[in-house]
């Protein structure tokens, strides 16, 4: 005699094993190579920032407000804030601009002008500042003098970050579908109206992510800044150099508070843009 079992349904029946209650483990490559990148990525970035901190919070929360509102650290960061602000700006609409027209158009010498984009890249830093300074300093050949001068400044920071939105921007127009403008055209949208409703939206956040990133490059400069500033307190000194005579004067818990404030700075403009990002593909 056979016995044939039937399922049991109800309340107290075993349910199937789902997906969210039963996880399968980590492969031992998949284990060793997530260990490996936290590793790695506490030896480089993690500890040294989290020494960092603890170093310009050892004397207390008074002795770290102290140290950033000196009057040369306070106007070295406003200075370094307010220009990294503008730098990103003009990033944003000119970085876009020229993503675009290396893109969609066609010109001799593209090639070229697409090499030189990754000049500030490749070229160090301290050498783009003598090349800016011959260029626009006291002996200048075509009649400008920016140097010591907060236009300097911003001259600078915009050599040093010109490829993050062009980079960022540039693949997603490669990627854009053009039919859906062509369609848009047929049934007489004007070019304004197409980029403002088809291509905008879908730029919208590469322009974002090469912007924030051009706004935390900028912050962070030094040596574009050096030769061109002059380094003149409360006028052309940016926090970086300001920073870097801070540790001359054997002043580490100065020079560790300023270093925190400019990273609290970046990390609240990437967490600024993610959460944009976030906001903006839910309403997509």
């Amino acid at each position: 005699m056979t016995t044939v079992m039937t399922p049991v349904s109800g309340p107290g029946a075993p349910g199937p094993e789902t997906g969210s209650s039963r996880r399968a483990p980590l492969r031992p490559g998949t284990a060793l190579g997530l260990g490996s990148a936290v590793l790695y990525l506490s030896l480089i970035v993690l500890i040294p920032l989290a020494a960092v901190v603890w170093r310009s919070t050892e004397d207390g929360p008074n002795a770290f407000w102290q140290a950033i509102t000196t009057p040369d650290a306070w106007a070295a960061l406003k200075l370094t804030v307010g220009a990294s602000l503008i730098v990103a700006v003009v990033n944003l609409v000119m970085g876009t601009l020229i993503a675009w027209v290396l893109v969609r158009d066609r010109f001799p010498g593209k090639a070229v002008v697409d090499t030189i984009i990754d000049l500030p890249f490749a070229l160090p830093t301290i050498v783009a500042g003598l090349v800016l300074l011959a260029l626009y300093g006291p002996e200048s050949p075509i009649g400008i003098n920016f140097a010591y001068t907060r236009i300097g400044v911003v001259l600078a920071l915009l050599f040093v970050t010109l490829p993050f939105v062009v980079r960022t921007v540039q693949p997603v127009l490669l990627e854009l579908d053009r039919d859906m403008e062509e369609a848009a055209a047929s049934l007489g949208a004007r070019p304004l109206a197409i980029f403002r409703r088809i291509i905008l939206p879908n730029l919208m956040p590469a322009m974002l992510s090469g912007t924030a990133l051009a706004f935390t490059r900028a912050i962070a400069e030094f040596g574009s800044t050096v030769l061109i500033s002059g380094n003149l307190p409360f006028k052309t000194q940016v926090a970086a150099v300001n920073l870097f005579g801070q540790i001359e004067s054997d002043n580490l818990t100065g020079a560790a508070a300023i270093s925190t404030v400019l990273l609290v700075v970046a990390l609240v403009a990437l967490v600024s843009l993610d959460l944009l990002q976030r906001w903006g593909s839910r309403r997509g």
